[in-house]
């Protein structure tokens, strides 16, 4: 005689269980980086002090010194901040002409195979190509004032939005596209309904890139271009010439700083716009 095991209850539901991603502590976000901090601080302390004699302490001045002859005085953190402000508009009006260029550029590589084959090449030359050997011709062509120091942060910043854009086109889901397909779609629909939603990603990473990029062009072509208003290249070229290690030290950090924030604030917007179905925290 063979019995049959009891049914489960009529008012109990079977459930898989939800997998919860616990929250990170500020202790495990902000722990190690701060402690690697500290390790930078304490090394060069070492070398300030212990591998430099004090005829030669110039070259590397200290950490508390760049706050006593630096930051926490008027006159020298004044004109950084001035130069600062400079070179923010420099920066944020060459990455957004890169952002524009780069993504129509990519567009218009994903609609047909030959235009990538025909345009994509030259992408990879100008990321190539030096930009310090091009600097001199842009002065001589575009004059050394705020144009040109924009033009050169474009072709530092420009490569990353492109190549990035054109890396999310492309990697729609096959089944996605037939889809589309089978619905007869336009070229128009599948990009802005498809293809465009599904780069966002690829697009916003390649902003981030960009953005660091963008404060680097801002500040080569200030150092280089050393006509009218003074950003922070020149600010730091002034200070290497005489030789003012503290307060050259100081521009390198607030620049640092400035591109930390402008790469923070792209990482932030794109976790606002599409972080609803794509995990930034995963990258």
């Amino acid at each position: 005689m063979t019995t049959t095991p009891p049914a489960p209850p009529k008012n109990r539901t079977l459930t898989q269980p939800a997998t919860v991603r616990k929250a990170k502590s500020p202790l495990a976000t902000y722990g190690p980086p701060i402690l690697v901090a500290l390790g930078i601080i304490a090394v060069w302390y070492f070398v300030s002090y212990v591998v430099l004699d004090a005829q030669r302490r110039f070259l590397l001045p200290p950490p508390h010194e760049l706050f006593t002859q630096a930051f926490f005085k008027g006159d020298v953190i004044s004109d950084i901040m001035v130069a600062l402000g400079r070179t923010a508009i420099v920066a944020l009006v060459g990455l957004a002409i890169a952002i524009v260029i780069g993504v129509l550029w990519a567009i218009a590589m994903s609609q047909a195979r030959w235009v990538e084959r025909s345009l994509f090449p030259y992408a990879v030359i100008l990321q190539c190509i030096p930009i310090l050997a091009l600097v001199p011709l842009i002065g001589f062509w575009f004059g050394f004032d705020y144009p040109a120091r924009i033009i050169v942060c474009v072709l530092i910043s420009l490569f990353p939005m492109v190549s990035n854009t054109l890396f999310g086109l492309q990697s729609v889901d096959k089944g996605q596209r037939e889809l589309f397909q089978l619905q007869k779609a336009s070229r128009w629909t599948v990009l802005t309904k498809l293809e465009m939603p599904a780069a966002l990603p690829a697009i916003f990473a390649g902003m981030r890139i960009s953005a660091g990029l963008s404060v680097i062009g801002a500040i080569v072509g200030d150092y280089f271009f050393r006509r009218g208003e003074p950003g922070l290249g020149s600010l730091i070229s002034n200070y290497q010439s005489r030789v003012q290690s503290a307060e050259l030290f100081a521009a390198i950090i607030v620049a640092c700083l400035f591109g930390v924030l402008i790469f923070a604030l792209f990482g932030w917007i794109g976790k606002r716009v599409v972080g609803r179905w794509y995990d930034f925290s995963a990258n």
